[in-house]
């Protein structure tokens, strides 16, 4: 669904928000290569990024906590690139809107004709008093309910955007640090093009998530918590259930500065929980088991499907145009929505902003010491 069916209809239809049981296991990996972590300083690669050598790896999952749609695992490899070492930030994109006077998609009347394709055929155009500007928001509930009601913790505020990620009154002002949430695919496009940078292929993403770690459940590696350890921002299940909001938390749960955890095996922050990120690619089901049946004894470079097609989402047809999402956010829970995991794959709607929804780049620039 998309931003009109929630402002309509008053459900929840978005796949990244779905949830699945799982089941947590320790799985087998190893290193790929000991990282070397070099992080560009403006002279010596562009700064704040962190250059990613040219290898080869295994994509996707055959782990007993991989979804259908990070099956199976297929040799792929990506040539050198550098990438943020963190999220883009709610101060760095606030900078581009200062520069540019850019407008963002949730601080814009919907279009009709980028809302229609995801209804199903025949739809009927709205009342332009119904399209109005606004963006998805998680609300949580006060009480547990069943985990196939997602639309029970998420609404449609008019008025949020990424100045006000739950809506009106809500501010980013103390929260410069934050990954910048509530922007779409076209918004990070444009963002890219201000900074001369782009987003990264799915297979350049999940490649810096390892952090050179082949097949490990998390960028850190197969246990959840080394040590008894937190590695990474989700959902916090020793205060509440989820989706349930605590109420002595106030507004709920949230984001926190980006790099507030220990960074991966490139130097990468946050690659996984905290907010997801927008990547290049269209999103298929299916693509992984479709990668796997060619011949190449290894896949260079992949920049993704043509097409989306996505049928598991009732109400928006099956090749609705769906980007896809990595790296789960601040909302994901271990008994329900697993994918603070390197291999973990969504599609989202191109134009639905969301409040755990965010995006880092990618630049093609000299390797170091080149």
């Amino acid at each position: 669904m998309n931003r009109y069916q929630w402002a309509v209809a008053g459900v929840v239809g978005i796949a990244l928000a779905a949830g699945f049981i799982l089941t947590q296991t320790n799985g087998s990996s190893q290193e790929v290569t000991k990282p070397t972590v070099i992080i560009g300083d403006g002279e010596i690669g562009p700064e704040g990024m962190a250059w990613i050598p040219s290898g080869t790896f295994l994509m996707g999952s055959d782990s007993e906590l991989a979804q259908p749609n990070e099956r199976p695992t297929h040799s792929v490899h990506v040539d050198g690139f550098w990438i943020d070492t963190t999220h883009v930030t709610n101060a760095q994109f606030a900078q581009f809107v200062e520069e540019t006077g850019y407008i963002t998609t949730a601080e814009r009347k919907p279009d009709w004709e980028t809302v229609r394709v995801q209804l199903p055929p025949g739809t009927p155009k709205p009342p332009d008093d119904v399209l109005v500007p606004g963006a998805i928001v998680f609300v949580g509930t006060n009480k547990p309910v069943p985990l196939n009601q997602y639309w029970a913790w998420w609404r449609y505020k008019p008025g949020a955007n990424w100045r006000h990620p739950k809506g009106p009154g809500s501010t980013i002002e103390n929260k410069p640090d934050h990954p910048v949430v509530q922007v779409s695919y076209e918004d990070v496009q444009a963002y890219a093009k201000w900074a001369g940078k782009r987003l990264p292929t799915e297979a350049e993403w999940e490649y810096a998530a390892r952090g050179g770690k082949e097949q490990a459940n998390y960028s850190w590696g197969d246990e959840l918590m080394p040590n008894g350890q937190k590695m990474a921002h989700y959902w916090n299940k020793e205060d509440t259930v989820f989706p349930v909001v605590n109420p002595a938390a106030g507004d709920g749960v949230d984001t926190l500065p980006a790099g507030s955890f220990a960074p991966n095996g490139y130097g990468l922050y946050d690659m996984t929980g905290n907010a997801w990120q927008w990547v290049n690619d269209w999103y298929r089901i299916d693509y992984f088991a479709q990668q796997a049946q060619k011949d190449e004894a290894s896949i260079r470079n992949p920049q993704g499907p043509a097409t989306s097609f996505d049928p598991s989402q009732p109400g928006t047809p099956a090749d609705a145009p769906k980007r896809v999402i990595r790296g789960g956010s601040f909302l994901c829970d271990e008994s329900y929505c697993l994918s603070y995991r390197p291999s973990a794959r969504r599609g989202a709607d191109p134009y639905s902003p969301m409040s755990h929804l965010g995006f880092r780049l990618v630049k093609d620039a000299p390797p170091p010491g080149s």
